[in-house]
């Protein structure tokens, strides 16, 4: 309980006339701590120094996109940056209904409600995708897409940090892999857009009453880039066949299937990467325990 007492004296400092009956600490997100209050408002705190931009440049982007998707989003009626300090800095919105939409309980789905989850997410893809780009550049000033330069950087930070930790065959598949996606050239030659960035369980929230897909949470990882790469993490979290109506859903979606699956092949070394650099173990041996 200590944790979620500092931030309820924290945030009643900051809106006296927050009335808090309740209060905890949800320690599913990585990036940051999120406490919900009453169970209805839910404050996200950053860990991280570097997590502080993000969620600004989060919340400004979320104020910005709520008219041109379809599904509930955060709406952050709740904002604290100053001092730019981790754990101090804060952004909250009142809570959308539903819970993670774990493959656990995707695949108890029937085929018909599996069907409807699907469409729901091909749309709003579809319409997050659209959203004009020249609408939130100046919010993700800096978050423009070069993805050669991110996929190559990438495979360079993988080198120097986890492959003393990888087996030999591993390191050689993964350097095979990164040098066979950046020596084609047909990998990018996509319209960049806006993306999610982190389009998977624990950010989709499903409505097990309705049996319906709720809302989109947790645009920390938005940003200017190539639409595979949300779709590579609806394929992590629910498998091929959940995105086999996708090619009547969203347009030219075939064509992004190479780009899809070779970004779903890098997230484990992401995590354990993310692992390594913030001192995060479970992460790192989550992320790196194929490779060794």
């Amino acid at each position: 309980m200590v944790r979620e007492n500092e931030y309820v004296q924290y945030l009643e400092k900051i809106y006296p006339n927050l009335d808090v009956q309740t209060a905890y600490v949800n320690d599913i997100g990585q990036n940051n701590d999120v406490l919900i209050l009453n169970e209805n408002i839910v404050f996200r705190f950053p860990k991280y120094k570097e997590g502080i931009a993000k969620l600004i440049a989060e919340t400004k982007l979320l104020e910005k996109i709520q008219n041109y998707v379809s599904l509930s989003i955060p709406c952050p009626s709740y904002q604290h940056f100053q001092p730019m300090e981790p754990r101090e800095v804060f952004s909250g919105y009142h809570k959308i209904n539903g819970e993670p939409f774990w493959n656990t309980t995707f695949f108890q789905l029937s085929e018909e409600e599996q069907s409807t989850s699907a469409a729901q997410l091909a749309n709003f893809l579809k319409e997050l995708h659209s959203i004009p780009v020249s609408e939130i550049s100046s919010i993700l000033k800096g978050n423009t897409a070069d993805i050669y330069s991110e996929i190559e950087s990438l495979y360079f930070q993988l080198k120097e940090n986890l492959f003393s930790y990888m087996k030999e065959s591993a390191r050689q598949d993964v350097s095979q892999s990164f040098e066979a996606y950046l020596s084609d050239n047909s990998h990018f030659t996509f319209q960049p857009c806006l993306i999610h960035g982190d389009f998977g369980m624990t950010n989709i929230l499903y409505d097990g009453e309705k049996k319906r897909i709720s809302g989109i949470i947790d645009f920390g990882g938005a940003g200017i880039g190539d639409p595979a790469y949300d779709f590579a993490g609806l394929l992590s979290s629910y498998g091929s066949h959940f995105l086999e109506g996708f090619s009547s859903l969203y347009p030219n979606f075939n064509q992004a299937m190479d780009r899809m699956n070779f970004y779903r092949s890098t997230f484990a070394l992401q995590e354990a990467l993310f692992g390594l650099r913030n001192n995060d173990r479970k992460a790192f041996e989550q992320g790196i325990k194929d490779y060794i």
